[in-house]
């Protein structure tokens, strides 16, 4: 039988007590994702990689923060954007409340690459704020090499978006909600910087081949970022704590 994910909020009071000093949280968006996919793809990927990681690590996984970092995306309509404070102070005031229910050791699962800088934020007040406590930010792809995700991408760093590897992802776990016969594809250009999405993209798509998605590599690839993160957490929540000399 396939364990099934401890969900933080369907745990009592008591069960909660009880449930380890560990606990996944995770991060998404509601954002554009061109003409072909929902505005909640990133709170929903990173949503089943954190309950299937919580599955097989049993840590538990508290409620999608289902809204994050997306002004970038600029005109497209729909995207609901909070600010990188309002982020840093909302995932601050989560934190502070699992501290205070014996949680010491948290891991912010991110679902968008323009949250990375307030989840490290968030990550170094803990870590300043308490030393009995241990964090780590990382996307839900972290845990294999960058190069071996398949998005036919080769520019943009943070600008892959609504490409073949997250309409793949989505064709495997929502198909339902992709829209295929909408597609369009955006060929990529290096540059050094990286832009606001409506400045380089009619469509807000950054990818080529975007019709060539399909769900067997999107169940691939999803099965990967569980396996390789699941692995990860397990042996980070039981990795011994650091002992060091006491100064004098």
């Amino acid at each position: 039988m396939v364990n099934q994910p401890i969900l933080w909020d369907s745990l009592t009071w008591q069960d909660s007590a009880s449930a380890g000093d560990a606990v996944i949280i995770p991060v998404g968006a509601i954002e554009q994702h061109g003409p072909h996919l929902p505005l909640s793809v990133d709170a929903r990927i990173c949503e089943a990689v954190a309950h299937a990681v919580s599955a097989v690590s049993r840590v538990p996984v508290i409620p999608t923060l289902t809204y994050g970092v997306s002004g970038s995306h600029g005109d497209f309509n729909g995207t609901i954007a909070l600010r990188p404070e309002t982020l840093i102070a909302v995932v601050e005031d989560i934190i502070e409340s699992l501290y205070a229910s014996g949680v010491r050791q948290f891991i912010l699962l991110n679902g968008h690459i323009w949250n990375n800088g307030s989840l490290d934020v968030s990550a170094e007040k803990l870590r300043v704020r308490h030393k009995d406590a241990r964090v780590r930010a990382l996307g839900y792809v972290t845990m294999y090499p960058g190069p071996e995700v398949d998005g036919h991408v080769t520019y943009g760093r943070g600008l892959m978006h609504a490409n073949f590897f997250e309409t793949s992802v989505m064709l495997h776990l929502h198909p339902e909600l992709v829209h295929m016969d909408r597609v369009t594809s955006h060929t990529d250009v290096d540059s050094f910087w990286d832009y606001r999405m409506d400045q380089v993209s009619e469509t807000g798509v950054w990818g080529r081949d975007v019709d060539e998605a399909n769900a067997g590599h999107g169940r691939s690839e999803f099965e990967r970022c569980v396996d390789t993160t699941a692995r990860a957490v397990t042996a980070a929540v039981a990795e011994p704590w650091p002992n060091p000399k006491h100064r004098p």
